[in-house]
């Protein structure tokens, strides 16, 4: 095989299976670090090896001001609000559920797009949109994993946040951002982190982390989620963005929640149970409509 070819292979199985594991790996971390805590240490860390990473080996123009802003925001939207809110949810959702949820946002894309922007979809879209909504009302409606007032307001926020990585995503297609894809991480990354962390010390009490004393799991969990899930995974999706098209590379929309079901039942004992099977089945059939049609929406 080529070189580029085991590239692409690499990068294929590193956002099928590493974005799926990173669920596990949060909701074993928050065991012992609290979410926003763990979410801002986890990006500024991942934020300071990119940025090494970009000034050893990256030689380019630099950003403007402009372009500094608009990575900023996304920074606030993608990581600060959604990735922050998703790891604060983990608290009380299961890491499978949870993946599975996160697995429509592209209905809730797609939706957006049509409100905001006023894009027409194809017959076959709005198939996918009612597919989508049918399974996760399945996924949700269940009394044997939805049982607590705190589920219930997870399963809200995870809402939010699907919404929030909509406008974000929206946002990124219609701005002017830094062209190296490394700095543009970078920035984004320490801003999710900065922010993150100051909703730690407002609504957690980080101090009360002993990290000297930490097991090896929480430690193996949060250096996972740093190199792996925020640099390995996020370099994997750019290059394959760039090397073969959004339709094999959004294949990871339907592997992601599958990896995060079976670690979850496998380490976490997680609950999946028949209806669980049959509303993703829905959902995810759902969100392949929508895929398939990306190109005329």
């Amino acid at each position: 095989m080529s070189k580029d070819r085991i590239f692409t292979i690499i990068a294929f199985i590193s956002i099928y299976f590493i974005w799926g594991s990173t669920y596990l790996c949060i909701a074993l971390a928050i065991e012992e670090i609290p979410p926003f805590l763990l979410s801002g240490v986890r990006f500024l860390i991942a934020a300071i090896l990119i940025g090494g990473l970009y000034f050893l080996f990256e030689k380019g123009p630099q950003p403007n001001r402009k372009q500094v802003i608009n990575s900023f925001l996304a920074g606030i939207m993608f990581l600060a609000v959604g990735n922050g809110g998703m790891t604060w949810v983990l608290q009380y959702l299961d890491s499978g559920l949870t993946a599975m949820m996160v697995s429509a946002q592209p209905l809730i894309l797609v939706l957006m797009m049509w409100v905001l922007d006023r894009k027409p979809l194809p017959l076959m879209s709005f198939v996918g949109i009612f597919l989508g909504i049918l399974g996760m009302y399945f996924l949700i409606n269940q009394d044997e994993i939805i049982q607590t007032d705190n589920q219930v307001i997870g399963i809200v926020v995870i809402l939010f946040t699907l919404f929030m990585w909509g406008i974000a995503s929206l946002f990124v297609s219609k701005v002017e951002l830094p062209k190296s894809l490394m700095l543009n991480s970078g920035i984004q990354m320490i801003t999710g982190g900065v922010f993150l962390l100051i909703a730690s010390l407002i609504f957690e009490k980080p101090s009360s982390v002993d990290w000297f004393n930490l097991t090896y799991t929480t430690w193996f969990s949060l250096w996972y989620l740093i190199i792996f899930g925020s640099i390995v995974a996020f370099s994997s999706f750019n290059y394959l963005l760039r090397t073969v098209s959004p339709e094999k590379v959004s294949t990871s929309t339907y592997i992601n929640p599958i990896v995060a079901l079976i670690l979850g039942y496998y380490f976490r004992n997680e609950i999946i149970t028949n209806q669980s099977i049959v509303a993703s089945l829905i959902l995810l059939t759902g969100v392949y409509f929508i895929n398939v049609n990306k190109k005329k929406v």
